[in-house]
């Protein structure tokens, strides 16, 4: 309930200091746009160029050969073997 009251008295006040103060208010605020957009371009900038570099690694790094088959035919094999033994022991219960 406080904060609510505080909140409510916090906007009162910021609404009454804009409407007494606004030629300063739009000074200040003539002055914060351009500098946010400067900052902000230059974000975009650094992350745009972050991507690019990362873009550039994925096409230098030579992709790997597939698995051999026979890792592929042992893998197979195996699972075979489980899957009986799985059957075995579904039986036995």
């Amino acid at each position: 309930m406080k904060t609510l009251v505080g909140g409510v008295i916090a906007a009162i006040l910021g609404v009454v200091g804009i409407v007494a103060w606004f030629p300063q208010f739009l000074v200040v605020l003539a002055g914060t746009i351009p500098a946010m957009l400067l900052l902000g371009g230059a974000l975009a900038i650094y992350l745009g160029v972050d991507e690019l570099k990362d873009t550039w690694k994925e096409a230098e790094t030579p992709v790997s050969d597939p698995a051999p088959s026979e890792d592929v035919e042992k893998y197979k094999k195996e699972i075979d073997e489980l899957k009986e033994e799985i059957e075995t022991l579904k039986k036995d219960e």
